[in-house]
């Protein structure tokens, strides 16, 4: 028979301290059994000779001295199974649906296993997600890490919702899913992504993880876990391709610093630990693709950067492990623009890997560095305009003033269900954008594909 201790010397938040206990594991499940009959779960946070901590998932309430704790010897597992595909589940796994309990195939823990770095192959199948300024100019490949920068109020939620619903591998009859997985979110957002899944029929092949704002905060630390567990199972066990949406990072690590104030630990940067950077990568490193292994896990993790402040820890050690970020403009926002993408400040350092000929087209590299320098002078443009006035623009100058405007209102404008098609969209809007251009000031583009691919070369040669 399992061992009962009574032996709690202290309550501090969301965690008990015990003395006098048999050695357990970090990381182990824990029973709590309450005087009134009732059982709450834990999981150890740290053990020594003479103390163990434990952290309780639903709150401290109702404990005391009289309460007895169990040590269960296992760690936190997911019950796997293809038949998780098109459910809705609460942030420890449980059904929020309706459905019934997901019968597993198999029980995985949560923490994952390390990637091998040798095993690893290096991503270079490209990613539609339908929106220009990712496909065009930042795009996303198989197995690449790309998080979203965005800020409070931002439409940061519905580019992830319109991410899920059109996401594809390009060319490939292989299956693809993807795993959305909402952290510290109102019920208000949560009833907004479960209609959009079912409303868009995106649930078929999706799995989404909601924890709520009033969920525990020790639970907000394993959503995230759960959600790329369930990825990396479809992954590697069936074949799948995988995309993981993570939102929102900030909340997590919201939680991450409640964690280290209520264990006394010594704060690093704003209050937050000084393993945050650890953690992060713990969660980061878990996309990639393997030799021998058919399918791959590609991670979006969206977060919002406190005060829009780009240096603050959680967006600066993201930029750290990820390869790029994609930045969300409040003053695109502002103008009304949808989805409010900065291409600027946005970088994917895996896109030359992923596009070319024989992936997207062999224009595509020349052409988004056309689009980027052009976009980048025009801007600069607005700034002295703002001093010297539009009339003292030489006519080659109010030109790529004028690009500015029209990249800002054909390129990266398009609607919520817009899914735009990296040849016929994307690569198209970009060439007639640049036909307004004489193209002597197209220097960045080999004159074999002007001559290919621009409206006017096209137009006569048709």
């Amino acid at each position: 028979m399992t061992k009962e201790y009574k032996t709690i010397t202290e309550v501090s938040g969301p965690l008990i301290f015990l003395e006098n206990t048999e050695p357990v594991g970090f990381g182990e499940l824990v029973n709590i059994n309450l005087p009134d009959g009732t059982t709450k779960r834990g999981q150890v946070l740290d053990t020594s000779a003479e103390t163990v901590v434990v952290q309780v998932f639903e709150g401290t309430g109702g404990l005391n001295d009289e309460s007895g704790v169990v040590f269960t010897g296992e760690t936190i597992k997911l019950s796997v199974s293809k038949d998780m595909l098109g459910r809705i589940l609460s942030g420890a796994g449980e059904p929020l649906d309706g459905g019934p309990r997901i019968i597993p195939d198999d029980r995985i823990d949560v923490n994952g296993a390390a990637m091998n770095p040798y095993s690893r192959m290096p991503p270079e199948d490209f990613i539609q997600t339908g929106i220009s300024t990712i496909d065009g100019t930042n795009t996303l490949v198989r197995g690449q890490k790309l998080p979203i920068f965005s800020g409070a109020g931002l439409p940061h939620n519905e580019i992830a919702l319109q991410i899920a619903r059109q996401a594809k591998v390009l060319g490939s009859d292989e299956p693809f899913a993807v795993v959305f997985a909402a952290m510290g979110i109102t019920n208000e957002e949560a009833q907004y992504f479960m209609e959009d899944f079912e409303k868009t029929g995106a649930l078929e092949r999706a799995v989404v993880f909601l924890n709520l704002a009033d969920d525990p905060a020790v639970e907000r630390l394993i959503t995230p876990r759960m959600a790329l567990t369930a990825a990396e199972y479809l992954a590697y066990e069936h074949d799948m391709h995988v995309l993981v949406i993570l939102t929102d990072i900030t909340n997590y690590c919201e939680a991450l610093r409640q964690m280290g104030a209520a264990r006394e630990e010594v704060p690093g940067r704003r209050g937050y630990p000084g393993y945050m950077y650890t953690d992060l990568a713990s969660l980061y490193e878990r996309a990639g693709v393997i030799k021998g292994k058919k399918g791959s896990v590609t991670q979006f993790s969206i977060l919002t950067m406190p005060g829009d402040d780009i240096t603050h820890p959680i967006p600066d050690l993201s930029g750290y492990i990820t390869e790029g970020q994609i930045v969300v403009s409040r003053e695109l926002h502002m103008k009304g623009i949808y989805p409010p993408i900065n291409v600027l400040p946005s970088l994917s350092r895996l896109m030359n890997s992923g596009i070319g000929e024989g992936k997207t087209r062999e224009d595509h590299k020349a052409v988004s560095d056309q689009l980027y320098a052009l976009y980048a002078e025009g801007r600069d443009m607005r700034g002295l305009v703002a001093i010297v006035g539009k009339d003292a623009l030489s006519e080659r100058d109010q030109k790529v003033l004028e690009f500015a405007d029209l990249f800002e209102d054909r390129f990266v404008r398009q609607s919520r269900d817009e899914d735009r098609h990296i040849e016929d969209g994307t690569l198209r809007i970009a060439w007639e954008i640049l036909s307004e251009l004489p193209e002597a000031q197209l220097a960045r583009i080999d004159n074999k594909f002007i001559e290919k691919y621009h409206p006017a070369h096209k137009a006569k040669s048709e």
